[in-house]
């Protein structure tokens, strides 16, 4: 039992060691198979430390060290072929021959028949360190490899069978032992990295995302600064996760602008590749000339076809008359508008009710409405990432707070007053992260 403790005890320090070292650059380049002669010089030389450490931390019996001598040259031998197992157990063997004793002929040659073994059964396996089990199976056949020898080669054999005895099952024990810790921690590290990867992958998806998301968003202001009847902005504050708001203004013809403003389901490059399409499709639609409620009519039909993922969108499509302020308006599930006056009166837009959602269901009809704005009215639209956007106690911003902040801002340039509300959600966060983006879009009608 002393014995077993004493190997274990030795075997600790190594782990240790090995743990330490599984985080270093080499490490790195063995675990993506990218090894250079340097790494392997760098691994040959610290196994062959390793080996001779496993000698001096064994511990002597009848004249003989029972160690874990062969641990260094297989850990060698199954990072890095068949000639740095044989080179780290060179070094652990001619260490042990210097030492002397009956079983030193028997002992180095284990050590260099170890290294060299393992690194066969390294090229065996396509250059892939082994799992846990086969690696403890493969170091428990070595281990009783060396038994033999030492049965095989010194004399007298009585002697021999006595060490044998003694020491076959610590140091067996022992050498299994650390090669499943080792393994263990390459399996964690292959792990760790495999988790790295995924994680980069889909931050380049996400990435890609946003990109798409951001790319077909209008992004100039004044979007039409030769058409004095009306002023527009609009901005998206996007969150952590990619989300799929987006918002539009166009021309159908020279006295029609339609404006919309949408909140896709869902997250990440799904939802920012159904925004796209959302968006395409209303466009085409709207150019035809069409109302509110056909234009989400017919984009809702061609959405709702061949949607196995079950993706829809709240949209609110609204067309304003430059020559009159009236506004034809259609919405699908969207947060309701709010008209703001000069003075400061702030309205919900009438009937507008969120109608069903767009892209769910097909052959779903819509209502169209009508509001006129006067001149310095203006209509402000938003997404639920202002409504529903958190503090740090989990507390939601709230319409209420909306409505607050649109009454101070009343009267300013519309730009001032989508950064003032944009503001006042940021502050009211207080760096809490958002799960949703944050989209704004106000039109003034100027007459």
């Amino acid at each position: 039992m002393d014995t077993l403790v004493g190997l274990i005890r030795t075997v600790s320090v190594v782990a240790v060691v090995v743990y330490i070292l599984t985080r270093s650059r080499m490490y790195s380049a063995v675990i993506e198979n990218r090894m250079t002669r340097r790494h392997k010089a760098g691994i040959i030389v610290l196994f062959g430390l390793f080996s001779i450490y496993g000698t001096v931390g064994g511990v002597e019996i009848l004249g003989a060290i029972a160690n874990i001598r062969d641990l260094g040259p297989v850990i060698a031998g199954l990072v890095a072929g068949p000639l740095a197992g044989f080179l780290a157990g060179l070094i652990g063997a001619a260490y042990r021959y210097s030492q002397g004793g009956f079983t030193a002929v028997s002992c180095s040659l284990s050590t260099l028949l170890a290294g060299v073994l393992a690194g066969l059964f390294y090229r065996i396996r396509k250059n892939e360190f082994p799992g846990v089990q086969t690696a403890m199976i493969l170091m428990a056949g070595i281990e009783l490899l060396h038994m033999g020898l030492t049965l095989l080669i010194p004399r007298p054999f009585d002697k021999a069978l006595q060490l044998v005895k003694t020491i076959i099952i610590p140091m067996v024990g022992a050498n299994v032992m650390g090669i499943g810790l080792f393994a263990f921690m390459m399996q964690n590290l292959r792990h760790e990295r495999a988790v790295e990867s995924t994680r980069n992958m889909i931050k380049g998806e996400l990435k890609a995302a946003r990109e798409i998301q951001m790319g077909i968003l209008p992004k100039i202001f004044p979007p039409f600064p030769d058409r004095p009847e009306f002023d527009l902005y609009a901005v998206i504050e996007p969150a952590r996760e990619v989300g799929g708001d987006f918002y539009d203004f166009f021309f159908t013809d020279k006295d029609h602008l339609c404006f919309i403003i949408g909140d896709v389901s869902g997250k990440g490059v799904p939802a920012s590749l159904f925004m796209a399409v959302t968006k395409t499709l209303i466009k085409a639609r709207a150019l035809t000339g069409a109302p509110p409620d056909q234009i989400l009519g017919a984009v809702n039909d061609e959405l709702s076809q061949d949607n196995p993922s079950a993706m829809f969108a709240t949209v609110f499509c609204g067309i304003l008359n430059i020559r009159t302020g009236d506004v034809y308006y259609a919405n699908g599930g969207h947060n309701p508008p709010y008209i703001v006056t000069p003075d400061g009166r702030i309205t919900p837009l009438a009937a507008t009710d969120p109608g069903p959602i767009v892209g769910a269901l097909d052959g779903i009809t819509y209502r169209c409405d009508k509001v006129r704005l006067r001149p310095g009215d203006s209509i402000f639209l938003y997404t639920d990432g202002v409504s529903e956007a958190m503090d740090r106690s989990e507390s939601f911003f709230t319409t209420s707070r909306l409505e607050e902040g649109l009454v101070s801002l009343a009267g300013k340039p519309i730009r001032e007053t989508i950064r003032g509300i944009a503001e006042g959600v940021t502050v009211f966060c207080d760096g809490a992260e958002q799960s949703d983006d944050i989209t704004l879009l106000m039109l003034r009608y100027c007459g």
